[in-house]
């Protein structure tokens, strides 16, 4: 329950900054770079190095590889047929395509599945989700990012990025069977422990509801991709299709369900694709989807 407390919390309080004139109007882009820069790489040197492959991963890393490329297919088409900007389809795809699987997802698991349940959200989360943000994500980012013009300069921002490098690094590490030692390891989780206070912050002092705001119908058709038709899709998937019954099954479909991810958030803002649209799929979509996720628990019972 505390993690969830903090998610709010720490959004408020970027609301709340919004209105103190000591803090500059752009300082969440500080914010935003300082977990890019800081927090991202340190999650990825903590706990990759520590991933035990197996074939028990498949089901779980469905929902998030998968999971992102349907989100990237529906926009891609939808924004081709609609005539979408580039920044709009890549915020969508960014955040609607990945899920808030840890920071409000690991509790939420927890409460309602025990300790068995969170292994499986690990899972989920780790290998899953936070891989996919680190390779994929950074390259639909690059690529609809303004100031992208050909592969070459693509190539370039995937390469030089920050928890890009940080991933490939502690992969190698997880393949060598190497990781560092103690010491390192407490600082680099420390570090990384900075990414949910800090990102919800600049997601809170970027958020600005307006109720004439052009964002709406985006928003809506966002949020009800990420709550309702990507759990629907892995709901039929795994449990009408495949005919899976065992827990894990279950945690994967409500893992699916989860409110955009927050770090999806700052990528998108730090990128130039619509800022405003992408804090609002925060601000909006994590106490929206505490309704549509007892939605999917009550389904799963049956």
């Amino acid at each position: 329950m505390d993690s969830i407390l903090l998610v709010f919390i720490c959004m408020l309080a970027g609301v709340g900054l919004q209105r103190v004139k000591a803090f500059p109007k752009n300082a969440y882009v500080a914010l935003n770079q300082f977990v890019i820069y800081i927090s991202l790489p340190a999650l990825a040197l903590y706990y990759i190095p520590k991933i035990a492959v197996s074939f028990k991963l498949l089901y779980p890393l469905g929902v998030a590889w998968i999971g992102f490329l349907l989100a990237f297919l529906f926009f891609f088409t939808l924004g081709r047929a609609m005539g979408w900007s580039k920044k709009l389809t890549g915020c969508l795809i960014l955040t609607a395509g990945l899920g808030n699987t840890s920071f409000v997802g690991f509790p939420i698991i927890e409460a309602l599945y025990g300790k068995e349940g969170l292994q499986t959200a690990i899972i989920v989360d780790q290998p899953g989700t936070f891989v996919v943000m680190a390779t994929f994500g950074i390259m639909v980012a690059a690529a609809y990012s303004r100031g992208a013009v050909g592969t070459s300069a693509i190539i370039r921002k995937i390469v030089l990025f920050p928890p890009f490098i940080a991933f490939f690094t502690a992969i190698f590490m997880n393949v060598a069977g190497y990781d560092f030692t103690d010491s390192l390891q407490s600082v680099f989780q420390r570090l990384g422990s900075t990414v949910t206070p800090v990102a919800l912050v600049a997601v809170g002092m970027q958020l600005k509801i307006e109720r004439k705001s052009r964002h709406w119908g985006f928003l809506g058709l966002g949020l009800f991709f990420k709550l309702i038709i990507m759990p629907a899709f892995f709901f039929v998937l795994y449990k009408l299709a495949i005919g899976a019954e065992w827990l894990a099954i279950d945690v994967s479909v409500m893992e699916a369900a989860m409110a955009p991810m927050i770090t999806a958030s700052i990528l998108a803002s730090s990128h130039g694709l619509k800022p405003r649209l992408s804090g609002m799929m925060i601000g909006v979509g994590i106490p929206l989807s505490f309704l549509t996720l007892a939605l999917w628990y009550w389904i799963l019972q049956f």
